[in-house]
């Protein structure tokens, strides 16, 4: 079974969270949207989460947490997503190599997002500092 990782990037503290889910579709994005809530704390704030235009993100049956606001990028444009610039950190210790199962890849993974979290943070810092972001909202 294919896993797919999805990245929350906090953009004024640039602290993330990170999930790996089964599958892409509406059901499973329900499922994280409320483990983010809880995880963000959402209850204490109000959370503007960008996403792309994946169609799986505009589902009419998708269910955005009280405290979660939704913006859509514009089409083809990864550069205005933070998370985009992670991929190549998160990928490192897939390329040029084989695997003998998906589950292998999928240790890989948890122990990569793991060292990314406890041991990376000025690399992501980096990746992910945008000069025109401004935090006096």
């Amino acid at each position: 079974m294919r896993k797919v990782g999805l990245r929350f990037c906090e953009a004024k503290n640039r602290r993330n969270i990170w999930y790996l889910i089964p599958r892409v579709n509406t059901q499973w994005l329900n499922l994280v949207y409320e483990a983010f809530a809880k995880d963000a704390l959402v209850d204490n704030k109000k959370i503007l989460l960008v996403e792309d235009n994946a169609g799986w993100h505009r589902s009419k049956s998708s269910k955005v947490p009280q405290g979660i606001e939704i913006e859509y990028l514009p089409p083809y444009s990864p550069e205005l997503q933070p998370a985009e610039r992670l991929w190549s950190l998160v990928d490192e210790p897939l390329v040029n190599q084989y695997f003998e199962s998906i589950e292998e890849i999928e240790d890989i993974l948890i122990q990569r997002c793991n060292f990314l979290r406890q041991e990376m943070q000025e690399e992501i810092r980096k990746l992910t500092n945008y000069h025109w972001l401004n935090f006096s909202f």
